[in-house]
C-alpha cells in the first residue's frame, strides 16, 4: 500500500531550475503540480554542485548564484502552491485507466496525474556516499550532502569533506556563521576555482577555517542520529577525532537514467527525443524539458529549458482540454495569485 496518495494535474520529475520554472508555467495556465526529486531539496545540480558560483546567462540577471536562482524560482512558483516530494525517486510510471498517469516513488508516494513533465537533467541524481559504518543512521539529521538552509549551521562545529567547488564554496560561506569549520581532503591541493581556493587558504591563515589535509574520513561518533565527532585518518592510517555537530560530505553526484530507461520512450544518446514545438515525447501525456530532452539544434542552456517549460505547459493545456481554445494572456495582464491582479 502506498504511504500517501495524491491526485493532481501534472507531476514534474526533477526540482532543478527547469523543473521549478515548469511549475510556474503550468500554474499560469491553471494546472496544479506535484514535484518529485531524488535529492533532499530543490535545485538539482545548481544547488548541489555550484551554489555559490555566479551564473551569467540568465536573462535579466547580470550575475546570480545557483542558490539564489533556485530561491527565486521557488518564490516565483510559490503562488501556485506546488507540492514537493524530496529524497525520493520515481520508480514506477504507468498509464492509468482514465488516460492519465500513475506515478510511484521509492518512498511509497503514489500520485495520479493527467500529464507528466520529465525535467530530470541527466537522469536521477544522488550523492556519492562515503563508505562509513553506520552512515545511514545520521543521514538527514547530522550528515548532509547538500545545504538546504545555511542558517541551520550557525554556531555549530562543521566538518566538510571534499576538495571540489561545493566543499570549498560552502566552507567559505559557513565560515561566516559557524562556530568552527574543518575541511577534510585527502590532498593539500583543492580542485575548486582558483579564486575560491585562494580565499580558502587566506581564511585558513587567519584561523577562520581549519584545513585537515592530507586526511580522509574514517568513522563517525555519536548517538541517535546526532554526531559528536568525525574520525579522520592520514595516509599512514593514523586517526584523530574532530568534534562535530554536522558532517557535510561533498563527493559529487552520480547520475543515471535509472527507471526512466524503462518507460518506453524514444532515446538518442541516453537523452529523450521530443518534439521541439511542444516538448512532447513519443508517449501522449509525457513531456520532457531541460538537459534530458533532445532534438536537432538543441542548446543545453538553462534558458533553453525555460522556453521548453512554457511550450510543455501550453501543450499540456491542449492535451487536457482537447478542442478548447486557450485565450492566453501575458503575465503583465493576468498576474499571479495574490499578486494584485484578478
Amino acid at each position: 500500500m502506498p504511504v500517501s496518495h495524491h491526485r493532481t494535474d501534472v507531476v514534474i520529475i526533477g526540482a532543478g531550475p527547469v523543473g521549478l520554472f515548469s511549475a510556474f508555467e503550468c500554474g499560469m495556465l491553471g494546472q496544479k503540480c506535484h514535484i518529485v526529486d531524488a535529492l533532499e531539496a530543490a535545485g538539482g545540480q545548481c544547488a548541489a554542485l555550484y551554489p555559490e558560483k555566479p551564473i551569467y546567462d540568465i536573462p535579466g540577471c547580470p550575475a546570480v548564484t545557483g542558490a539564489e536562482l533556485i530561491e527565486r524560482l521557488q518564490e516565483q512558483a510559490a503562488p501556485f502552491e506546488p507540492v514537493y516530494h524530496f529524497a525520493q525517486q520515481v520508480t514506477v510510471l504507468d498509464e492509468s485507466g482514465d488516460g492519465g498517469w500513475r506515478v510511484e516513488t521509492s518512498a511509497g508516494t503514489r500520485i495520479e496525474a493527467r500529464a507528466v513533465i520529465i525535467a530530470a537533467g541527466g537522469g536521477a541524481f544522488g550523492p556519492n556516499r562515503p563508505p562509513l559504518e553506520g552512515l545511514a543512521a545520521y543521514e538527514g539529521r547530522s550528515v548532509f550532502y547538500m545545504v538546504r538552509r545555511r542558517a541551520d549551521f550557525a554556531g555549530k562545529n562543521i566538518v566538510i569533506a571534499g576538495g571540489g567547488d561545493s566543499a570549498v564554496d560552502w566552507a567559505l560561506s559557513l565560515a561566516e556563521i559557524a562556530g568552527r569549520v574543518m575541511v577534510v581532503h585527502r590532498r593539500a591541493k583543492f580542485r575548486a576555482a582558483p579564486e575560491s581556493a585562494f580565499r580558502l587558504d587566506a581564511l585558513a591563515r587567519e584561523g577562520r577555517i581549519e584545513l585537515i589535509t592530507p586526511y580522509q574520513l574514517a568513522g563517525l561518533e555519536g548517538a541517535d542520529g546526532q554526531l559528536s565527532g568525525v574520525r579522520v585518518a592520514d595516509l599512514d592510517g593514523k586517526e584523530k577525532l574532530l568534534p562535530a555537530d554536522a558532517l557535510l560530505a561533498f563527493f559529487g553526484l552520480s547520475s543515471s537514467l535509472g527507471p526512466i530507461a524503462d518507460w518506453g520512450l524514444q532515446f538518442e544518446k541516453h537523452l529523450i527525443r521530443v518534439d521541439p514545438a511542444t516538448a512532447a515525447t513519443s508517449r501522449p501525456g509525457l513531456f520532457a524539458v531541460g538537459d534530458i530532452a533532445t532534438y536537432p539544434g538543441k542548446l543545453k542552456l538553462i534558458l533553453t529549458g525555460f522556453a521548453e517549460s512554457a511550450q510543455a505547459a501550453h501543450a499540456i493545456h491542449a492535451h487536457l482540454h482537447p478542442g478548447e481554445a486557450l485565450h492566453f494572456e501575458h503575465s503583465t495582464t493576468r498576474g499571479v495569485p495574490g499578486g494584485g491582479h484578478d
